[in-house]
């Protein structure tokens, strides 16, 4: 090579490791820096909107980002948008139209941390966060807002000051393309899979007939492009959300307004009730889409790829118990049972406790569980309660649970018990005395046989109690993988 061929040749080899990294290696970065990231502000999905003021007031005040005052909620609370970039490209994202889905807020929160540091991936691009719509909702931590409104469902109308506000975001910026950040049911699983469809895409429809246009189309790559990232990190837990066009809602007219619009629901994941896996996987995948619509990549994506994820279905469990035989005037009958935890506030909307609910029963072969148990080979029997009332709390905890367990008890009955305790972190369920009319002379009435009240009883193997179902959780009662304990206060 002469050195005159060689200056002209080594700078575009100097720059081919940077090149390989901004295009392979962008998404599998973020993934293994999250943590550099990660805003240490959240660590649970139920925060306030007084949780995010001071982070935006940080920004505010930091180089190379805008806050702007958008409005207020029917409650009086400001309603902020984060700026960041100064490229030619609009893109609007917003979380947390629905009070309780806050995954995406708090990736959010992390995408701002990666930005002050790495601001050159927004490169031709100006990006908008709302990144909370519903702070209303928030604060009860519930999906609609103060006056009862499903803001997802009044793009028509504009009844309410949240909708009005993300409408006028819209139309202001004419932005390009739109991100719609929401969390779906954890039961929703990939189409004829058994894992969660831990993150769901949708490029919606912008008519009934799911006619095709370009930003439709534009939309549907980006999601390819993203599902490949996912599969990476959470192989086949990707789902396809339906497609059906709901006239009312905003990112269906979105679409229809001329923004490019790419809904994200966040799902449900293994052992990450409280989505912080999740929230990292949403930080890695809108970065990628950002980069990807800065740098053009996405577009010789083929739509195939889009076509080729699995539908949105939804049948999981949290446990599914599968071939219980059980005894019923004089006849035994074996089905499966669908159980689901249900999320409870506990005196407020910041902590809960579960309650266990059998939602289905019988043949659940096409159904799947987060945790499954096959009862074959052993017996159904209800469980007991302890004979003695234990006179207080303390007193209780000097019990040996497994052993009542394998006793063949379910629940303990307590005198005195704090009016405030609604569940207790060990793997049996209380009677509160001072909640029933009973004799004070230890005879303490049945619990209901069977699970129709709650699922609670015993699996026996040889007459020996193997497993105990307590409030819908499954434990040992050799003590191995027990889980969490959350027994019920009756």
């Amino acid at each position: 090579m002469t050195k005159h061929l060689l200056l002209v040749v080594l700078p575009y080899l100097l720059l081919l490791p940077l090149m390989s990294f901004s295009q392979g290696n962008f998404h599998q970065d973020l993934f293994e820096r999250y943590e550099s990231f990660k805003e240490e502000t959240f660590s649970t999905r139920r925060f306030k909107h007084e949780d995010l003021q001071p982070l935006i007031n940080d920004l505010s005040q930091e180089s190379g980002f805008t806050v702007t005052s958008l409005g207020s909620s029917i409650q009086g609370r400001p309603i902020s948008m984060i700026s960041a970039g100064q490229g030619e490209i609009d893109v609007l994202l917003w979380s947390q139209m629905h009070g309780d889905e806050s995954t995406a807020t708090m990736a959010l929160f992390d995408i701002f941390n990666y930005l002050k540091q790495n601001k050159e991936v927004l490169n031709r691009l100006r990006v908008h966060f709302i990144p909370m719509l519903n702070p209303d909702g928030a604060e009860l931590f519930t999906r609609r807002n103060a006056i009862g409104i499903d803001i997802n469902r009044d793009a028509i109308r504009l009844q309410s000051p949240e909708s009005r506000i993300l409408k006028g975001v819209r139309d202001s910026l004419e932005a390009e393309y739109g991100f719609n950040l929401h969390d779906q049911s954890r039961y929703y699983n990939a189409e004829k899979t058994e894992k969660p469809a831990t993150l769901s895409f949708l490029a919606p429809a912008f008519n009934e007939e799911k006619d095709m246009s370009e930003k439709r189309g534009n939309a549907m790559k980006i999601i390819a492009l993203m599902n490949d990232i996912v599969q990476q990190h959470a192989p086949g837990q990707v789902g396809r959300y339906s497609d059906a066009f709901e006239p009312r809602a905003f990112g269906d007219n979105m679409q229809k307004w001329g923004t490019s619009t790419i809904l994200i629901e966040s799902g449900g994941h293994p052992q990450d009730r409280e989505k912080q896996f999740i929230r990292k996987l949403n930080f890695v995948v809108i970065l990628s889409a950002l980069k990807a619509i800065s740098d053009a990549s996405y577009q010789n994506i083929a739509l195939k790829k889009y076509y080729d994820i699995p539908r949105n279905d939804r049948k999981l469990f949290d446990l599914k118990i599968e071939n219980l035989t059980f005894p019923y005037l004089g006849q035994e009958y074996t089905v499966d049972l669908g159980i689901i935890h249900n999320e409870i506030e506990n005196s407020s909307h910041t902590d809960f406790y579960y309650v266990g609910k059998i939602v289905d029963i019988g043949d659940l072969s096409t159904h799947h569980g987060y945790k499954s148990l096959n009862a074959e080979g052993m017996s159904f029997r209800a469980g007991k309660t302890y004979p003695k009332i234990v006179s207080d709390f303390e007193s209780f905890k000097q019990l040996d649970i497994l052993q009542l367990l394998k006793d063949g008890y379910t629940s303990v009955s307590i005198d005195d018990l704090p009016e405030e305790i609604k569940f207790i972190t060990y793997p049996i369920n209380i009677i509160d005395i001072k909640k029933i009319q009973i004799p004070r002379n230890n005879q303490i009435p049945k619990p209901p046989v069977g699970f129709e009240k709650n699922p609670t009883f015993l699996l026996t193997q040889n007459k020996q109690v193997v497993f105990a179902v307590i409030n819908g959780f499954v434990y040992k009662t050799d003590g191995d993988s027990n889980g969490v304990k959350n027994g019920l206060v009756e």
